[in-house]
């Protein structure tokens, strides 16, 4: 088997399953592992207490293990079903900035990505995940409709 690794940026919603399905597809054909990735957006405030750190602390914490049971575990689970190697990363911040970061240190070989996103006004002025994966990602990115 291949040492090649595949990212799959995962939001786990509905609209992902397309997503998910096809990172499985190439990496059967590639012989490659998959690496589901679920970024939880977070902003530091440097203007917060220090309760009100602690606190986001613990939310962070419950976020966190929501994430890998609703929407990590539930993705691996249908990768090692594929019968492939499959592994999951969880963490806060940047999503772009840190699915960069883990393609980095993984010295993963390609990154998909699911087109369908938030429409926001924020989306559309400061640029979407897919958008930016595909401007600054280190390997190929692959958007799937």
């Amino acid at each position: 088997m291949s040492s090649e690794t595949f990212i799959v940026a995962y939001e786990g919603e509905k609209g992902d399953t397309p997503t998910l399905d096809y990172a499985i597809e190439r990496a059967k054909k590639d012989g490659a592992n998959l690496l589901v990735v679920h970024i939880l957006e977070w902003s530091p405030y440097s203007f917060l207490t220090p309760e009100e750190i602690e606190e986001r602390h613990g939310r962070r914490k419950q976020e966190m293990a929501r994430a890998k049971e609703v929407v990590l575990d539930p993705a691996l689970a249908k990768v090692e079903a594929a019968g492939l190697q499959g592994a999951a990363e969880l963490r806060y911040g940047n999503v772009v900035d840190k699915i960069v970061e883990i393609a980095n240190e993984k010295k993963a070989s390609m990154i998909f990505v699911g087109r369908a996103g938030s429409q926001s006004i924020a989306a559309r002025v400061f640029g979407s995940v897919p958008i930016g994966l595909a401007q600054v990602a280190p390997v190929p990115t692959v958007i799937v409709p």
